[in-house]
């Protein structure tokens, strides 16, 4: 896992940059329309962004230690302003509020880097994974915009290579949701870049290296770019989606997708 904060907000500056290369162009029709997040327009996912940046500045001075630390109360006003903008606005003032995030992140020494800390989801963040989790947010909110004007759109790939580390540790097993029955266990061959996986669906979910010698069994192996993981994870690697060089069963596929409704 990458460890330098300034990896992350570089990528993340790259995903900011897609971003506004995508919602440039729009006309105010196409910011109506819907996005690849079930039941919100691409105007309602740019508020999402726009308001996580707006809240994410809001926290950095508590993980600085500047400041007592923001509790969860203060962000319901902050949501029920973006809300009340018109799609317009919301997507003005998102790719405002995301380049002041990032120009914050950017503009912080290599010192206070070193000072972050915050508690979060039962964790203490540092300034690699404070950062980590707005990379994710955002490179999987930029691909649902992208998406709807190019069905072959792929998630950053400077976001893939991070985030793809980020799987097995946090992202499968607070994402996956267990269908009940017997135990699942799936070898996940990854590519660009080369992982080799095990991931168990039982009571809970879990993701691990995939046994060096391979003394482990699995029900089935399925052959993925890293990107395909990615998607899978985050609930966005429908049929339609799904790359030609996914190689699985279709029925195994399906399991899989359903353990991953999205967020």
């Amino acid at each position: 896992m990458e460890s330098d904060p300034r990896v992350w907000i570089a990528t993340l500056r790259g995903s900011h940059d897609r971003l506004l290369g995508l919602v440039g162009p729009l006309t105010p029709e196409q910011l109506r329309a819907p996005s690849y997040c079930e039941g919100w327009s691409i105007a309602q996912v740019l508020s999402h962004l726009g308001s996580g940046a707006e809240i994410a500045a809001m926290t950095l001075p508590g993980a600085l230690g500047r400041a007592a630390p923001v509790g969860r109360e203060a962000f319901g006003p902050v949501w029920d302003r973006w809300n009340a903008m018109s799609p317009d606005d919301q997507a003005a003032a998102a790719l405002i509020a995301d380049a002041q995030h990032i120009g914050t992140l950017e503009q912080l020494t290599d010192e206070e880097l070193a000072s972050i800390s915050l508690s979060l989801f039962g964790m203490t963040l540092d300034a690699a994974g404070l950062v980590r989790l707005r990379v994710g947010e955002h490179a999987m909110h930029t691909w649902d915009i992208a998406v709807m004007a190019d069905p072959a759109a792929v998630v950053g790939s400077d976001a893939v290579q991070l985030l793809i580390d980020n799987v097995p540790a946090f992202a499968a097993p607070r994402l996956g949701k267990p269908q009940g029955g017997e135990t699942f266990r799936a070898r996940i061959k990854v590519s660009d870049p080369d992982r080799d996986y095990l991931m168990i669906v039982a009571d809970a979910v879990s993701m691990a290296d995939w046994p060096a010698g391979g003394l482990a069994d699995a029900h089935a192996e399925i052959a993925m770019p890293a990107e395909a993981l990615l998607r899978l994870v985050y609930g966005r690697l429908d049929p339609e989606h799904t790359p030609a060089s996914v190689v699985a069963e279709g029925a195994d596929l399906d399991r899989l997708r359903a353990v991953f409704p999205g967020i």
